[in-house]
């Protein structure tokens, strides 16, 4: 079965700014299944704008201001 972006339901989402550009902290349901929490990553280009970037290592800033917003997310989860 093919990926359908209208079965996608975003239940939370919640991003804050950092230097280098934004991180935010989602629930997704697709198609009405188990809810799951997604952690993304943005980055500033030149121009100010915001393009996808790998999550990999985070900064202790960064883990710091996420653990909030995961405990939030994991809330909307029940």
């Amino acid at each position: 079965m093919p990926y359908n972006s209208e079965l996608d339901e975003r239940l939370y989402s919640k991003s804050f700014e950092v230097e280098a550009g934004r991180l935010t902290v989602s629930v997704y349901s697709y198609n009405k299944g188990m809810k799951k929490m997604q952690l993304t990553r943005e980055n500033r280009t030149a121009d100010g704008d915001f393009r996808f970037g790998k999550l990999g290592r985070v900064t202790k800033e960064e883990a710091e201001s996420m653990i909030p917003l995961m405990q939030e997310a994991l809330k909307s989860m029940d």
